[in-house]
């Protein structure tokens, strides 16, 4: 099955079989998928918390406008974003590209000033809102990653972030909720499976100069 008829078997799952569980390996996928996911400047100021724990779960469905997907699914992912970023972010990310690639320090330094300058310049509004813009490209990129891989997942803007970093303690971690994707396998009754996907023509979407 190609990537195309992959994209075409997904859809945002109603109903999760409580009974199937994504596998260590599976999981492990959606890890490094999320970490290779592209962000500005190569900057990553988001987070994927994983929960499998069902207590845990169950409590987050009432602030979820209680979309049962949640408890379901084999796992909810919960996309982040850094509450602030700061000089010292900056400072990780290039020390982190001189250990990796082993590039001179001499040469990165006009492009580190250059990003913390860019940043202290933004509101924290607007930091928070340029990472959420990276969150949203972690999550396509999670679906992609889960249709290719047999995996379902629905995902959700529809929630309550401050119970939900109230309850997973986020703050303590400085980090912000902003998505969610649960992910599983549909269940064989979810009416929704079956539902032709409703798109417009290529031509109407697609504009080629």
């Amino acid at each position: 099955m190609d990537i195309i008829d992959k994209l075409k078997w997904r859809y945002a799952t109603k109903k999760f079989d409580i009974t199937k569980k994504l596998s260590t390996k599976q999981l492990d996928v959606l890890k490094e998928a999320f970490n290779l996911t592209a962000t500005s400047y190569g900057l990553q100021t988001i987070k994927l918390v994983v929960i499998e724990n069902r207590d845990l779960k169950a409590s987050l469905v009432e602030h979820t406008f209680n979309q049962n997907q949640v408890l379901e699914a084999s796992h909810l992912l919960v996309i982040c974003i850094q509450e602030h970023v700061l000089e010292n972010d900056v400072n990780d990310f290039f020390k982190n590209i001189v250990d990796i690639r082993n590039t001179s320090e001499e040469i990165l330094e006009p492009y580190r000033l250059n990003l913390i300058k860019t940043l202290g310049d933004m509101t924290v509004k607007e930091q928070q809102q340029w990472s959420k813009n990276q969150a949203y490209i972690a999550l396509g990129n999670l679906m992609t990653v889960c249709a290719v891989e047999d995996i379902d997942a629905c995902p959700m803007e529809g929630f309550d972030p401050k119970a939900y970093d109230d309850i997973l303690k986020l703050h303590e971690k400085g980090l912000r909720s902003v998505l969610l994707l649960p992910v599983g396998y549909r269940a064989e009754d979810d009416m929704f499976a079956d539902f032709e996907k409703v798109r417009m023509k290529v031509e109407e979407t697609v504009i080629e100069l």
